[in-house]
């Protein structure tokens, strides 16, 4: 009798270990995707793990009027658990461009989640309440839940996102929530009031989540195509963003985490105004160092000038510079930039990479996304360019792309301000991108920028070198009474969300 308690004691705590790593998987995966399509990951996260917490305390609460067989009632809503959690992406990502309000279907499925993991550690105590003393019960009960949530912590960005993806994450949890439901089923019949109909719910569900397992390659491919409105031709979860490149009839579109980056019928005039005035009015460009730019585009406009002897590119993502290298229509668009001898990829963070970095450069172009979140917003801070002060000269020209003045000019005005803090000379200016609208880049230097050009490159598509109108802004493209973006403070982001917001 000591064995057979100490077995089916053994068991429920194991299943605690189970339901802890699924639900904080289910969690985690209701925050990336929310990052994904929503934006702003630090709001998003916050607002879910909020969420998520009270409905799991709502679910303990509850418990305490759950009658009957518990065993059968744990099993039951392990089974839900599954479903719930497990088709939560898939269902999420059709609702995406359907729904008027996705917010409310997110936090419905992220509530009924929590809730339901919070009825199912309740119910195991009161199940092990007689046959384990009160002080072990606390302790290996709380133990296992801890054990079991730090390992999905860990798993989630290092192995499964970037192995299985958001919809294939989820579902591969809930077959394991479903699988312990119907070993449960087998191993503890004899304890159960029903045990037929509980095996057929539980295989009847492990059957769904398979087969949307099996096509959810299927079920993503479609739902991109419902919300890019274009055919996807590739799309891949790295460490850090979602990657989907899509194509019509007359264009390849590149998406990070929702957000357009390039289009390829328009990406010259964005490029060429990046990269073409300040190379232009540098007095050397023998070393350029480029920030971000991971596909190439900025590199392939270095690349003109004969001068250049060495080009560094720095960009985060690996899978995305690897990406632009090797596909051979990636390759077409950026004339095969990255792979040329006069250019040194390094993957890394820009800002510990800028701050460990001791080599001085002549051009310095940085092309990071927008700073819509937190981690992009230090990129865009005073910090940052305190960084990046040591390793210009005298002579050294920066460029940044700051966003669009017209759409967000609180979020343009702000990087402007910032950099003029640590360069005592900038420069804003912007052009017409057909596919973003009116965008805005700031040159920066130690020297005063008076638009004087020491070289010109004769075959470029848009720039005819006229700076003076580029740099001119009409009163709808102005701000007034910015601040200074701060690490300790990222209004950036803050002003990034509400402008952007107004737009989406």
């Amino acid at each position: 009798m000591d064995k057979k308690r100490l077995s089916l004691e053994l068991l429920l705590l194991s299943s605690v270990f189970v339901i802890a790593t699924c639900g904080l998987i289910y969690e985690l995966v209701a925050g990336a995707l929310a990052s994904y399509l929503l934006g702003d990951s630090v709001k998003q996260f916050s607002f879910i793990i909020g969420v998520y917490l009270f409905s799991m305390g709502v679910g303990s609460y509850l418990a305490k009027f759950i009658k009957g067989s518990l065993i059968d009632k744990f099993i039951e809503i392990e089974i839900l658990v599954g479903i719930v959690g497990g088709i939560s992406s898939v269902v999420l990502f059709l609702l995406f461009n359907t729904v008027g309000h996705f917010e409310w279907a997110l936090y419905i499925f992220v509530f009924s989640t929590g809730c339901l993991v919070g009825l199912e550690i309740p119910l195991l105590m009161n199940i092990l309440k007689d046959k384990v003393q009160f002080k072990d019960l606390v302790s290996n009960v709380f133990a296992f839940d801890y054990v079991g949530a730090l390992l999905a912590s860990i798993l989630f960005p290092l192995v499964l996102i970037p192995n299985l993806g958001i919809i294939k994450t989820p579902l591969f949890f809930g077959l394991i929530n479903i699988s312990i439901a119907i070993f449960l089923c087998f191993y503890l019949k004899n304890n159960l009031l029903k045990p037929l109909s509980l095996k057929i719910k539980s295989i009847g569900a492990f059957v769904l989540l398979l087969i949307l397992f099996i096509f959810s390659d299927r079920i993503l491919s479609f739902s991109e195509e419902k919300l890019y409105g274009e055919n996807v031709v590739y799309s891949h979860n790295s460490p850090y963003q979602r990657i989907v490149l899509t194509r019509n009839s007359r264009e390849f579109r590149l998406y990070l985490n929702n957000n357009l980056q390039f289009s390829s019928t328009d990406e010259y005039r964005y490029h060429e105004a990046l990269v073409h005035p300040v190379m232009s009015m540098a007095k050397n460009i023998d070393h350029v160092l480029i920030l971000g730019g991971g596909d190439g585009f900025a590199v392939r406009e270095v690349l003109k000038y004969k001068e250049v002897k060495h080009i560094t590119l720095v960009d985060l993502d690996g899978e995305m510079t690897g990406f632009f290298k090797n596909n051979e229509t990636m390759r077409q668009l950026n004339h095969s930039s990255l792979s040329d001898k006069k250019v040194t990829v390094i993957n890394k963070d820009a800002y510990i990479w800028v701050k460990e970095n001791k080599q001085k450069f002549g051009v310095i172009i940085i092309d990071f996304p927008d700073p819509s979140n937190y981690s992009l917003g230090k990129l865009y801070s005073l910090q940052f360019y305190h960084e990046l002060e040591k390793i210009t000269t005298t002579d050294t020209k920066i460029v940044v792309q700051t966003t669009s003045p017209y759409f967000a000019p609180k979020s343009f005005w702000c990087i402007e301000k910032t950099m003029n803090e640590v360069f005592p000379f900038t420069k804003a200016y912007h052009t017409y991108v057909p596919s973003f609208g009116e965008w805005g880049f700031s040159m920066a230097s130690f020297e005063p920028i008076n638009n004087k050009i020491y070289r010109k490159i004769s075959d470029l598509k848009f720039y005819d070198y006229n700076f003076s109108q580029m740099s001119y802004f009409n009163k709808d493209m102005k701000a007034n009474s910015v601040e200074v973006n701060r690490l300790d403070n990222q209004i950036l982001v803050r002003y990034f969300d509400e402008e952007w917001g107004k737009v989406q």
